[in-house]
């Protein structure tokens, strides 16, 4: 198996243990995406351009009908998903019609990205149809989906696609103890979670956020938690974590590093010291710290993960 490919492998691996990555199409992976600044001879791209659509928590009548269209999309069943994208008018439905009828809607992309220039969901499905057309201009329209909304699952998205060597989405923090979400539906759990002003409120809060794509608003709750209990490892370890950016790195490992001198014990500071650095594929040392963190604290939770991991890990056959 090629470096590259066990590299791939990895990654899958990563992002279906921690659950990270939001909702929506992974559509180009590290190899599709060498330079995403556009390559010398950018050259078009057979059959239709990924749909990237992500709907939350929702769960109306049509939120339901898109995703079932994006569905049809993604399975080649175009036809029919353009007959559902065409009783809906809002963006994600414009967006969804136009890819149907790829390639002779490649205006009507461009039409939604001068119509929308901030909209981070337009901006993202602008930036894949010009890489899908070769036209160039794909991490320009990615770079502008990521900086005007950052808060969105599609500035996430934007994210990995420009920078395809790290893993996609974004690390998620793991909490150090056991929870129950009151509610029935993930609507009713997030109404719940942000009602709860306690640290493991926050804390859980910020985890369901991070889960949604919502980065920004992540960060929010995991500073409220850590101003709630600012000596507590959970609360500083989400707080390190929350601040990890692909395009500054430094911003999580500034925090989180030293951490593991304050609480050389703590499970939870080596687990995601290990998740960091599988993000960005030092796959050896994050092995290393995963193995400190299911030494640190046998049975506990984090213990646990750590140790789903480093079994996931060698199923990919790393060593």
């Amino acid at each position: 198996m090629s470096p590259r490919a066990r590299t791939a492998l990895i990654v899958a691996a990563l992002a279906a243990v921690a659950a990270a990555a939001v909702a929506g199409v992974a559509v180009l992976t590290a190899e599709e995406v060498e330079s995403p600044a556009a390559s010398a001879e950018p050259q078009p791209r057979e059959g239709f351009p990924p749909l990237a659509l992500s709907f939350g928590v929702r769960d109306d009548p049509e939120a339901r009908d898109l995703q079932r269209a994006a569905e049809l999309y993604e399975a080649g069943k175009r036809g029919a998903a353009v007959q559902i994208f065409a009783r809906h008018d809002s963006l994600e439905a414009k967006l969804g019609a136009a890819f149907a009828a790829w390639p002779e809607s490649a205006d009507r992309v461009e039409q939604l990205g001068a119509l929308y220039p901030r909209s981070s969901l337009v901006q993202l499905h602008v930036g894949l149809a010009r890489f899908w057309a070769g036209v160039g201009g794909g991490a320009s329209a990615w770079r502008e989906a990521r900086d005007v909304e950052p808060d969105t699952p599609y500035a996430v998205r934007a994210t990995d696609l420009l920078h395809p060597d790290f893993a996609p989405g974004l690390p998620t923090f793991t909490p150090g103890f056991t929870y129950r979400i009151e509610g029935e539906t993930p609507a009713e759990q997030l109404e719940a979670l942000k009602a709860d002003r306690s640290v493991r409120g926050r804390l859980l809060h910020g985890v369901a956020l991070q889960r949604l794509g919502r980065p920004v608003s992540a960060r929010r709750a995991f500073a409220e938690a850590l101003e709630l209990d600012p000596d507590g490892v959970d609360a500083l370890v989400a707080d390190a974590v929350g601040r990890y950016e692909k395009n500054d790195p430094s911003r999580a490992f500034s925090r989180l590093g030293p951490l593991s001198q304050r609480f050389p014990r703590a499970a939870s500071v080596r687990f995601h010291l290990g998740l960091l650095l599988l993000w960005q594929r030092d796959v050896d040392e994050a092995k290393r710290q995963l193995r400190l963190a299911r030494a640190a604290e046998p049975g506990s939770p984090i213990a646990r993960e750590a140790g789903r991991f480093l079994d996931q890990l060698e199923q990919v056959g790393t060593g």
